[in-house]
């Protein structure tokens, strides 16, 4: 190899073997005139000089040379070679940038400064060690210079780099596995303090799992890999069973489908897994029977336990009903971007998770307020309210003001019922109500909710006897007016009124007013005794002179 660094410099004129020497008398004139002070000073100069040329060349040298190739700096010296115009040496997403420290990342003292490096026309870098200049990265080419365990390694990480499976989002982010998710512990807490003073019913235990969660719909059973052993919330079995279905209610939960909760010690005591998921689980039961208990023990506990997620959720229903599914699908698929699973009968699949729910935390009928565990993120039923209007696109959200539109006349809805607390007099309201100026429909609460939705985002004031359809004031626009007419029956009777259904009305920043109906407006002033099972089986017929009032208050209420 030739440089010019190392060529000697050509000799002097005067020298021998024919060369011209300068006259002695000229030789004494220019010694006499360079001062020895100065000669000195050039002197150590050069030697400077020549050194630093020394220095950088065997730099550049030990960067590129292969004999100080190893395995803790070959990855950075691949990586630090100069691009090629024609063929590059490395790939283009292994190239580090010249500024970076080169070799070990300088944790040992030894870390080579950084050199910037001509990019060369051709394959090969003029100037470079011949062995460095050769690098080719092609498939199945062997990198001269480089120890060949290194080569086996780099080739090893290569080939496992494609292997990592994505999962697929056009299956609720599933994908299909025979394996075990990956060891770690285990961990599950539960909320059992369901006691609520002065609320007769008490709330479910709710449990929160993480780590490696594989569900078995098959065997009603949720396997979590515990390797350090089941925890308080298990029995001497390793397991807990829940029944979760969001109301404590000893008629409801004999019903619920009971789940299982089991501590495994290791991945292979538990099925494996046939899908994974990427998402939390949420399992709950629709063990409901009316509107009311649709809303206030399914979607708003729902809603509580998974808005956070923001549809990145996997359900997972007990007591399926798909007529119930299909009823609510616009408000699940808010919560849930993915197609619930009917985890009664799942059979063949093993799904697995990161992290999951067993139950829905839930605070009382059509109320939410703030609390450390339940509610930690202080949603209120105006959040609920924003979330139904927008899932099912209903387009209020504020009633009509008095005054605003010439000849305008607020809606009034009159909800009727068919089986027992009819409002028998309904015709006559209905007439007093168009005369005060509303624009009244009369309609029953069916199966279409998006349909009655609507009809009832339409009205400006909902009128209803106590019951099931008052539940259906989640779909009114903000400061719409609640009038619930509330059967004879005393304090027992009052109370569920003003609580089932007042309070939440006012939490939802609805305006609220109670007609109470007396003895003389009820079909059971001549039926004794006076048991809550026989005053809900009652009929109304109210007093129009006394009704009338109401209606008053109420346009009194849309005046803004």
């Amino acid at each position: 190899m030739t440089s010019a660094a190392y060529s000697r410099l050509p000799k002097l004129p005067g020298g021998g073997g024919g060369e011209r020497r300068l006259p002695p008398r000229l030789m004494r004139g220019l010694t006499s005139r360079i001062e020895p002070k100065k000669l000195g000073f050039g002197l150590i100069a050069g030697c400077c000089l020549a050194l630093l040329t020394y220095v950088s060349l065997a730099k550049l040298f030990a960067i590129y040379s292969p004999v100080f190739a190893s395995s803790a700096n070959t990855s950075a010296l691949m990586q630090s070679s100069p691009p090629s115009s024609s063929k590059p040496s490395v790939p283009e997403t292994e190239a580090i940038p010249p500024q970076e420290t080169l070799a070990g990342g300088g944790s040992n003292g030894n870390a080579v400064d950084p050199v910037d490096l001509p990019e060369a026309a051709g394959s090969e870098e003029p100037g470079l060690p011949e062995a460095a200049t050769r690098m080719e990265m092609a498939a199945g080419s062997d990198e001269p210079g480089l120890p060949e365990a290194f080569r086996r390694e780099n080739d090893d990480e290569n080939e496992a780099a494609p292997s990592e499976a994505k999962p697929s989002a056009t299956e609720g982010e599933q994908e299909h596995d025979g394996g075990g998710a990956a060891a770690g512990q285990g961990k599950m807490t539960c909320d059992e303090n369901g006691a609520d003073e002065g609320f007769p019913y008490a709330r479910p235990t709710v449990c929160e799992l993480s780590g490696d969660i594989r569900v078995s719909p098959k065997q009603k059973t949720i396997f979590l890999v515990n390797p350090s052993g089941a925890g308080s919330f298990f029995d001497d079995s390793g397991e807990k069973r829940l029944r979760p279905y969001a109301r404590k209610d000893d008629s409801l939960l004999q019903g619920v489908v009971e789940v299982t909760v089991k501590s495994a010690p290791s991945a292979a005591a538990a099925p494996e897994c046939t899908k994974r998921h990427r998402v939390p689980a949420v399992v709950f039961s629709i063990a409901t029977d009316n509107f009311f208990h649709d809303m206030a023990d399914a979607v708003i506990p729902l809603f509580l336990t998974t808005a956070h997620l923001k549809g990145e959720v996997q359900l997972l229903i007990t007591n399926y009903k798909p007529w119930w599914v299909q009823k609510y699908t616009p408000l699940l698929r808010r919560l849930s971007s993915y197609d619930a699973i009917n985890f009664d009968e799942d059979a063949d699949d093993v799904h697995c998770f990161p992290e999951g729910f067993v139950g829905l935390y839930r605070d009382r009928d059509l109320i939410l307020s703030p609390h450390p565990t339940r509610n930690p993120r202080n949603y209120t039923m105006v959040d609920f309210n924003r979330f139904a209007r927008d899932a099912l696109a209903l387009p209020r959200d504020a009633p009509a003001v008095l005054g605003e539109e010439p000849g305008m006349r607020p809606r009034m809805l009159i909800i009727s019922r068919a089986g027992t607390r009819r409002l028998l007099s309904v015709g006559e309201v209905a007439a007093a109500a168009s005369e005060l100026g509303f624009n009244v429909t009369v309609a029953e609460a069916g199966a279409d909710v998006p349909a009655f939705a609507a009809q009832v985002n339409s009205a400006d004031v909902l009128v209803a006897v106590h019951g099931a359809g008052l539940a259906n004031q989640v779909f009114l626009p903000t400061k719409a007016v609640v009038v619930q007419i509330v059967p004879w029956g005393g304090k027992q009777v009052g109370w569920m009124a003003t609580n089932l259904y007042g309070q939440p009305a006012r939490d939802m920043k609805l305006q609220y007013l109670e007609y109470h109906v007396g003895e003389e407006e009820t079909s059971l002033r001549v039926k004794y005794p006076r048991e809550v099972e026989i005053v809900m089986k009652q009929d109304v017929s109210v007093n129009l002179d006394k009704f009338r009032r109401f209606l008053l208050q109420a346009l009194d209420k849309l005046q803004g």
